[in-house]
């Protein structure tokens, strides 16, 4: 694992601060709350996943898998790609989800469970997100790999953070102005991928864009089935809005959360999205697994390619 002393301290707790058992809850065999891994059962190098089946897709290339481990939605493979060790974990749909991965993560590298304080020197994961995801313009072809450059949350999960310092908000504020954005919904946040891990996909067929963070999967990305909605226009107005030539290229449910709290506690993160359907052109992936096989993989390699 990537170890190094913090140098900025001041976003975190105090070394010497005894984290509280209603703050960092542990099970009885010492394993987080939720995910149930221990310290020792995670690596630096994490790819994560909504769906609780494609972990074993993930971990079908490994040579040799260590540990499986299950508790809720949370589903964990760790083991070694050409001798790279690497873990793949799911977080279920949604931010909220994201905000229990994200923080139990982090907690399994850098606070010593045993005396409850954070550890004098700081471990930065490398989190790689697989999900699929839908393109809201027309010229996005279905079955396509998109790498997210910015995601947009309309989530709220940063606002309840001392996030402020990240968020891109001269283009927060022209999306809610294009969006004529009602004051009863959740003030849009902008955060950005790791330029890093963004970077490894530049020689690779790939596309890169704008990613729309979502709080659901039927109002809140335009989708009407029985019921009515609030705003009629709004797939229409996110294929239309512009800030600086940066268009919205496509919807999904947890880029910006993992975007903002890799960020906020310094590691690094970068979101693969599959393009099973195109919103524009009402057309889905005949074959979506297919997409889906080739992110993995690519992904996997390029681990591998670039020593992470």
């Amino acid at each position: 694992m990537r170890i190094f002393t913090i140098k900025n301290t001041t976003a975190f707790l105090n070394y010497s601060m005894s984290l509280a058992s209603s703050e960092l809850i542990l099970n009885a065999d010492q394993s987080i709350y939720h995910l149930h891994l221990k310290p020792n059962e995670i690596s630096n190098n994490i790819i994560t996943v909504g769906d609780p089946d494609r972990v074993a897709e993930v971990s079908a290339h490994f040579d040799a898998i260590e540990l499986k481990k299950q508790k809720r939605e949370f589903v964990t493979h760790i083991g070694t790609y050409k001798n790279k060790r690497i873990s793949v974990i799911s977080t279920g749909i949604g931010t909220d989800n994201i905000d229990i991965v994200l923080n139990e993560l982090d907690a399994l590298v850098n606070i010593d469970f045993s005396h409850r304080v954070l550890k004098e020197k700081f471990t930065q994961l490398n989190i790689f997100r697989l999900g699929t995801s839908g393109a809201i313009q027309a010229n996005i072809p279905v079955d396509s790999i998109l790498i997210s450059e910015k995601a947009i949350g309309l989530d709220a999960l940063l606002h309840f953070y001392d996030a402020n310092h990240l968020l891109d908000k001269p283009f927060s504020e022209a999306f809610i102005k294009h969006m004529n954005w009602s004051v009863d919904k959740s003030s849009p946040y902008v955060v950005s991928a790791s330029t890093d891990l963004l970077n490894l996909y530049n020689e690779l067929d790939v596309l890169k864009g704008i990613t729309l963070t979502n709080v659901g999967f039927y109002g809140p990305q335009g989708r009407m089935l029985r019921l009515p909605l609030f705003d009629k226009k709004m797939k229409d107005s996110l294929e239309s809005f512009r800030f600086k030539n940066q268009l919205i290229t496509n919807l999904e449910m947890e880029t910006s959360g993992i975007y903002g709290l890799a960020a906020l506690l310094g590691h690094k993160a970068v979101s693969v999205n599959c393009i099973l359907a195109n919103r524009a052109n009402e057309t889905f992936s005949a074959h979506p697994n297919e997409v889906v096989k080739k992110a993995i993989k690519m992904t996997l390699d390029l681990m591998v390619k670039n020593d992470l």
